[in-house]
């Protein structure tokens, strides 16, 4: 999707992939086969760019650091994608930021997880401080017992948080450029189910001014604070005392996949600009209302891929994105927007597109 932002502004997009088959690698004219995890792998790449930047936050910091040290144009640099890439850090500097935050602590054993459930009321949340994504990574512990089990498992770098009593979720997608120039999007409601993100509705319903001037006050902090260049995604929790900071992405996030269609500049186009040192583009709505539904892989689907597609396009107003990933269980398969003026209609739509990229239409 950046490479197709891309396009239209003359750029050109080079993409180190693990296997040709990876969604970008099947679109892109330049893909080098590579081991991101590999300093010669990672240098050899940076050699043919003007400016490296980022889909996920798993590139090893040291590489990164090793690339800058040999004056690699790396956004966002290693020294802000540290936060994203260990959870704990993240937690200790939002907090020395006074970022609302959950309670939380370090967890060296059972015992810390016990004596945090005890103080704080179970169920508490274990995370991984590194890896996760997706609901991976992450466990919601009952009691004493099921935290021991945890532990037992070994070889897990934790950290323990309380679990917040939500309204909903929120997020809030800021773009940085070098010197400072910033752009938000609206606050958008995420809806997930078994840690995977569904549904996005933009603008986010019923938010009041003051609670969307807020959240975006608060990424446009940590986006400065951290001196992030791109795309960074503010998950928030809404609650009945206010926002609680959940986790940052510095890169196009899900969060943002509807500005495609629903924005005057898509998160895509945004990151390329930021990370170029270009002028960002509006980052404001171009419709009343835009749902974003992924369309997740199911364990049986009905139908040919191309009979699915037709089903799902026979509503006009429907946009499809696929990802050209193979099918599994759970895994994102790509996305449908639907803008309009009616946000019930449009949630409809979307939902129903998404059922037929299943096969649902096709049952029967």
């Amino acid at each position: 999707m950046t490479h197709q932002a891309a396009i239209a502004l003359g750029l050109s997009v080079r993409v180190l992939a693990d296997e040709p088959a990876d969604s970008a690698a099947q679109v892109a004219g330049a893909v080098v086969v590579g081991d991101y995890r590999s300093l010669d792998d990672l240098r050899a790449f940076a050699a043919t760019c003007d400016v490296v930047t980022f889909d996920h936050e798993h590139v090893p910091g040291d590489a990164l650091r090793q690339l800058v040290a040999e004056g690699v144009a790396v956004r966002p640099g290693p020294h802000a994608l540290a936060y994203t890439q260990d959870k704990q850090l993240m937690r200790e500097r939002l907090e020395a930021l006074g970022a609302p935050v959950p309670a939380w602590r370090t967890v060296a054993g059972a015992e810390d997880l016990c004596a945090f459930g005890e103080e704080h009321g179970w169920p508490v949340v274990a995370k991984a401080r590194s890896g996760g994504y997706d609901g991976r990574g992450v466990w919601v512990l009952d009691d004493a017992e099921s935290a021991r089990r945890l532990v037992a498992i070994g070889d897990l770098r934790l950290y323990v948080e309380e679990r917040v009593r939500i309204v909903r979720e929120l997020a809030a997608v800021v773009a940085r450029r070098p010197g400072g120039e910033l752009v938000a999007w609206p606050v958008v409601e995420t809806v997930q189910r078994d840690g995977i993100c569904v549904e996005v509705v933009a603008p986010a319903a019923d938010l009041s001014e003051s609670r969307e001037a807020e959240a975006v006050a608060l990424a446009a902090r940590i986006a400065e604070a951290l001196d992030v260049v791109g795309v960074l995604a503010v998950e928030l929790f809404e609650t009945a005392d206010g926002l609680v900071v959940n986790e940052l992405a510095m890169r196009p996030h899900n969060s943002g996949h509807w500005s495609i269609d629903g924005a005057v500049t898509s998160q895509f186009e945004q990151h390329a600009r930021a990370v170029l040192d270009l002028p960002l583009g509006a980052g404001s709505a171009a419709a009343a209302h835009t749902v974003m539904v992924n369309l997740l892989g199911a364990d049986t689907v009905v139908g040919t891929p191309a009979a699915r597609l037709a089903a799902a396009l026979a509503d006009p107003r429907v946009r499809v994105h696929l990802y050209g990933k193979g099918e599994r269980p759970g895994r994102k398969l790509g996305h449908v927007t639907v803008t309009g003026d009616d946000l019930a209609d449009a949630r409809a739509r979307a939902w129903r597109a998404v059922g037929r990229l299943r096969g649902d239409a096709l049952t029967g």
